[in-house]
C-alpha cells in the first residue's frame, strides 16, 4: 500500500520564523504526521531573518531553476532544503532574492507593511504550486497556515485544476488571528489571477478587498475543510464560515491538536 502524503505549506515555522502560535503547530505537526507512518514535505518562504549557516541550508539544484511569472515579469525560484532540529524531516525554503532577502519579514525597520507583499504573496502561492510539480509528489492533503499561503486554495481549483500531480488532493487550511491590518495594494488582484484563461475575476471575487480577513475567507471558500481557532479567529471570518455549512470544520484545540488533526486528516482521506 502506498503511503499517504501530506504537504504542509506555512509562512512561520518554530526556529525558523516565529510570530503565532503556527509556527510552534508547523514544528510539531510534521513530525506527528510522519511518525505515523505518512510521508510528509514542508514548504515556507526562505525569508532573509533565516540565517542559512546556521540551519545548514543549501540549494536543490535540480528543483531550482524555474521562473515564476507575475504581470509578466520573470522572477528566479531558488529551493533550498535543510532538516528540521532533532527530527529527520526536511523542510523546503522557496527564495528570491528580490522578494526574500530583507532583514525583516513583513514590515520595515520602521513597521511599515512592505508595499510589495501581495507580490511576495502570489511568488509563494505560485512557487509552491510549480515547486509541487517539478518534485512529482501528488499530496494526499495539502494543509496551508497563514494568510501568506491564501491563495493555494484558490489556483488548486482553477489554474491548476487540471495538473495531474493535484488530482486526489484534498485541501484544508487553518484560520486563526488576522496578523495585519490595512489592505493589500491596489495591484492585487492583477497580479494575483496569472492570466485571464487561468483564474477569473469572478472566482478572485472573496479576495478582492485584500485585507487580512478578505484572504481568509477566500481560501476558505476553495477548501475542502477548515481548521478554525474560534477564539482568535477575527468575527467576520467566523460569521462568514458559518455559511459554509458544506464545508468540513474541525475547532481547533491548543491541547489535542496533533490528534485531533491526523483524525482529520484521515477521515478527508476516507472520501
Amino acid at each position: 500500500m502506498n503511503k499517504k502524503r501530506v504537504l504542509i505549506v506555512t509562512h512561520e515555522m518554530k526556529p525558523y520564523n516565529i510570530a503565532t502560535e503556527i509556527a510552534t503547530i508547523a514544528n510539531q505537526l510534521p513530525v506527528k504526521v510522519q511518525q505515523q507512518g505518512m510521508e510528509v514535505r514542508v514548504l515556507m518562504p526562505r525569508f532573509g531573518t533565516i540565517n542559512e549557516r546556521r540551519h545548514r541550508l543549501h540549494e536543490v539544484v535540480r528543483l531550482s531553476g524555474m521562473n515564476i511569472i507575475i504581470d509578466d515579469d520573470d522572477n528566479p525560484l531558488i529551493i533550498k532544503v535543510a532538516s528540521l532540529p532533532g527530527a529527520r524531516l526536511q523542510v523546503y525554503y522557496l527564495d528570491n532574492e528580490d522578494y526574500f532577502k530583507r532583514k525583516h519579514v513583513f514590515e520595515d525597520e520602521t513597521g511599515k507593511f512592505y508595499d510589495d507583499n501581495h507580490e511576495r504573496m502570489v511568488f509563494f502561492c505560485k512557487g509552491v504550486m510549480e515547486t509541487v510539480k517539478k518534485f512529482g509528489w501528488p499530496p494526499d492533503i495539502i494543509h496551508c497556515f497563514g494568510w501568506m499561503s491564501s491563495l493555494i486554495p484558490l489556483y488548486l481549483r482553477t489554474a491548476y485544476k487540471k495538473e495531474p500531480v493535484f488530482g486526489n488532493a484534498k485541501m484544508i487550511y487553518s484560520i486563526a488571528e488576522n496578523t495585519f491590518g490595512g489592505t493589500l495594494d491596489k495591484m492585487f488582484q492583477r497580479k494575483a489571477l496569472i492570466n485571464k484563461d487561468a483564474v477569473k475575476e469572478s472566482e478572485f471575487a472573496p479576495y478582492k478587498k485584500g485585507n487580512n480577513s478578505a484572504l481568509l475567507i477566500g481560501a476558505a471558500t476553495y477548501s475542502d475543510a477548515i481548521i478554525l481557532d474560534s477564539k482568535k479567529a477575527d468575527t467576520s471570518v467566523k460569521n462568514a464560515i458559518k455559511k459554509m455549512q458544506k464545508k468540513k470544520m474541525l475547532e481547533h484545540n491548543s491541547e489535542t491538536y496533533l490528534t485531533s488533526y491526523l483524525e482529520f486528516y484521515q477521515s478527508l482521506m476516507k472520501k
